[in-house]
Order: C-alpha cells, then structure tokens, then sequence
C-alpha cells in the first residue's frame, strides 16, 4: 500500500457523492414534475381560470403518461450505460414543456387539447428521472451504500424543492395576477442540474451494482470501508465477470434448466421472474394505494388557500410546499441515520399513518372554513400547518420505497426496472388521485374531498402493517451498524486532522 496521499484522481467517488448531492438539490424542481405541475394547476386555476375539473384532467394525463413510460424508462436505464446523458436529456425536455405550458395557456381551456398533449409528452419525459438519478446513486455507492446516500439526495433535493419554490411563490405575489413569470425557476433549476450532473465521470458509475447485480461498487474509492469489503466478499457474484449484455428475454415459457445450471456466469432476472415476487406484487398495490389517496391533497390544499384570496393566497399556495419541504429534509435524514437500524418497516408506517391524521385534521378545518364568510389569517396559518404531516408523510415515502425496491430488487440485474414498476404504481395512483380529488372537490365539496381521501388512505397502511415483511435482511442491518460506526469514526478522525492543521497562536 502507498504511503503517498491520495491523488485527485483515486478518490474521485467522494467527488461523485458530492455531485450527486448538489444534482438532486436542483433536481427537485424536475424531479418527477409534480412541484411544478402542481404550481402549474394554481397558476391555471388562478391566473387562467381554469375549472378544477380541467386542471384535473391535465394532471390525469400527466400521470398516464408516466405510467406508461415509467416501465420501459427502467428497462432502458438497466441497460444503458449513458444514464448521465439519458438524465440530461429529460431535465431539459422537462424544462422546455413547463416553459411551453406558462407561456401558451389561454384562458379558460380555450386550447386545453394543446396543453393536454404538453402534460403527456411531459409526463412520458420525466418518467425517465426517478430511475436515472437512483441507478447512477447506485452504481456510484452499490446497494450497500444506498440507505446513506438516498437519504442524502432526499434531503438535499427537499431543500432544493423548498428554495425554489419560495423563489417562484414570491415571484408570483409581486407580479399578481400575471404569475406566469414564476416559472423562471424553471431554467435556472435545470442549468444546476446539467452543470453538475456532468461533472460525474463515466468510470465513477460501476454498471453492474448500478443495475443491482451486485451489491457493491466497482469504482475508485477513497472511503471504500471494511464493511464494504467485507460485502465484496460475501456477494453473490463471487468476483465472476458479470454479463451484461441486453436481454430481450421476458421470461414467458420453460426455461433451460441444465444451461443455467452449468452457466457460472451472473445474469440479470427475466422481466416475468421479477413480477413473480409476491412482495414486490404487494408492495405495488400499497404504492398505488397510498398514492391514490394522497396525490391530491396537497393541491386541494394550495387550492383552498389561494383561490379568492388574491395574491396572499398565492403566497400561502407556495408555503405550503415550502413547509412540506422543510420537514421532509428532516424525515429523510431520520429515514437515513435510523431504517438501516431499525428496518424498514416501522419507519414505513409512521409516514403511511400520517395521511388519515392529516386528512380528519383538514376535514375539521375546512368545515370551519366554510362557516367563516372571510377566511381569518390565524385559520390560513393553521390549514398551512397541516403540511407537517405532509412533510412527513411524502417524507418518508419518498426515501423509503427507493430502500425497499433496492432491498426487493437486489441481485436480479433489475433495480430500475424494479423502481419503474413501483415509480409506475406511484404514477397512476398520483394521476388517479389528481382527477377523482378535483372532481370530488368540484362536485361535494372541499370538506367531503378531504374525508373520502382520508379514508381510503387507511387502506395502503393497514395493508402495509398485515401484508409485507420486513425487507432489509438481518445481515445487511448488521452492516449497516458497522458502516455507520466506521463513518462516525471516519468523520472524528478527520476533525481532529483539521484541527492539528490549524495554525495555533501563542
């Protein structure tokens, strides 16, 4: 082993994790569109007088379309070894169709056709983010590395999410009621993005652990832990070269037994061998589930803030994003320093509860609200306050179903098309919840919406508490004890190095 320090070029994976960092703190803006489509519904509804209805069809289509295209965008990144550019790509496609919609929505729908078609090319095109940002993290950190390091994205993204938001709400409360320009975040999220996405080199992703064929990465590291050696060791793939080529193998029919018996060499599951995990079956239906009853309450929440309210209620519409943002930074670290310990699944059903709470709580509110010939700010201010529980909720979701399809999908070769399928879930459950929410609050009102949702949230939670197990294995929660004391001594180490370099003074 040399004695000489590390050069730049031996550690460039802390560099990798870094920039890894900085990306998902611009990509929350583009993420998975729903910050800025759900921006887009109020600036539709207020400032071109759309009905409920025709903002809900248009976040329907939006969530059609990334339905149908999150599969495949899974199946493509698995294979690609151009995640980076393929992740590029869609950021700025993304941001290009947000700039269409605020520049070319006429009021009252008068072009809905228009913009329906924009909200589908839109969703199909950021289809392709979730599964791009995970499998670059994890074929950067392997699938030990990945409760760390997702937790990290989240909370960076959550903050980015909450900055950029606050940009774009108090561009619309001084340009009220002309708010399109709030959009201008748009870009300059997106310029972030690809400056530091490109940054990350092609050899700083191993694509075999990025597809979750192994459980470790294959890339130069200066902090690769005896932890992470000790997994090398241990991995399935027993140090065999690994074949990567692209499968159209789907699975359907018999397999031949004698040749995969005698092929030594790892190889990715079949599509078909992947849907036939019972839990993996399962855990799609309470994505879906969860997110059928909780994709719209954070609009039916900006909407009761902001419509008649006039440029305040913009303002508040955008807090109210901020706030959920804020405590999702909070839930993703407690998700990160605590699920690796703890397992999966109590943490998982904190954030599933929270959504029935959060629902009976705004029913209460906003029959008040409804009495009240003016809404009073100290009830606005309390209504705001319930996005906590969204911070928690969507918080902890958000960080843990990334977890539990990498625990669900490991050693198969198919870790983003696993997240394609249950991002899928995620979408059509999102695109469902976005219409029958706008329309319930159209038709029975805002106070009725609020209590069939909070009801049918109650079915993902108890079926996440009586139907799945425990996803992280008893081995790989030992590891993360040790990787976890190994880091924290890491870290002591390196602050008291700073403090032996600095200059004393006598």
């Amino acid at each position: 082993m040399s004695d000489f320090p590390p050069t730049a070029s031996e550690k460039p994976k802390t560099n990798a994790r870094f920039l890894l960092g900085v990306v998902a703190l611009f990509l929350g803006e583009l993420r998975d569109g729903l910050t800025m489509i759900n921006m887009q519904s109020a600036f539709l509804i207020v400032s071109k007088h759309y009905s409920e209805k025709q903002a809900g069809i248009l976040f329907f289509v939006f969530g059609m379309s990334q339905f149908l295209f999150q599969t495949p965008a899974g199946y493509i990144m698995d294979y690609t070894d151009r995640k980076v550019h393929w992740l590029a790509l869609a950021s700025v496609v993304t941001t290009c169709l947000t700039l269409l919609t605020a520049t070319t929505a006429k009021e009252y729908g008068a072009n809905l056709g228009f913009m329906v078609f924009i909200k589908f090319l839109q969703g199909g095109v950021t289809a392709l983010i979730p599964p791009g940002l995970n499998s670059i993290t994890q074929g950067i950190v392997g699938s030990v590395g990945m409760t760390k390091q997702v937790s990290n994205n989240e909370m960076r993204n959550h903050f980015g999410t909450a900055i950029i938001v606050l940009s774009g709400s108090l561009i619309a409360f001084f340009t009220y009621p002309d708010i399109g320009t709030l959009f201008i975040v748009s870009p300059i999220a997106c310029v972030g993005v690809i400056y530091f996405l490109l940054k990350i080199r092609p050899e700083d992703i191993d694509h075999d652990a990025a597809r979750g064929l192994k459980l470790t990465s294959d890339t130069p590291d200066d902090g690769k832990t005896a932890v992470s050696a000790q997994y090398k060791l241990t991995s399935p793939d027993g140090g065999a070269k690994l074949d990567n080529t692209p499968s159209f193998k789907f699975g359907f029919g018999q397999q031949n037994q004698e040749t995969d018996a005698t092929n030594s060499v790892p190889h990715a599951a079949t599509p078909f061998d992947v849907l036939r995990d019972t839990t993996l079956l399962i855990f799609i239906i309470i994505v879906f589930l969860f997110h059928t009853s909780n994709g719209t309450v954070l609009p039916l929440v900006m909407q009761t803030l902001a419509i008649g309210e006039g440029r305040t209620g913009i303002l508040m519409s955008g807090l109210c994003i901020i706030v959920a943002q804020i405590f999702m930074v909070a839930s993703a670290k407690i998700c990160g320093d605590y699920s690796g310990k703890w397992g999966r699944k109590s943490l998982f059903l904190i954030g599933l509860f929270s959504v029935p709470v959060r629902c009976f709580i705004l029913y209460v509110l906003s029959g008040i609200k409804n009495s009240q010939e003016e809404t009073s700010v100290f009830l606005s201010v309390v209504i705001l306050s319930t996005q906590i529980l969204d911070g928690v909720g969507a918080g902890v979701f958000g960080t843990m179903y990334i977890l539990v399809t990498s625990d669900i999908s490991g050693g198969t070769g198919r870790f983003s098309l696993t997240l394609g399928l249950t991002t899928a879930a995620m979408s059509i459950g999102g695109t469902v919840s976005g219409y029958l929410g706008q329309a319930l609050a159209q038709d029975m009102g805002y106070q009725k919406a609020f209590s069939i949702l909070g009801v049918l949230s109650l079915v993902p939670a108890l079926g996440y508490l009586v139907f799945m197990p425990e996803t992280l294995s008893s081995a790989e929660k030992d590891g993360n004890v040790q990787m976890t004391a190994i880091d924290e001594a890491a870290e002591n180490e390196e602050g008291s190095e700073r403090k032996s370099k600095q200059p004393s003074f006598v």
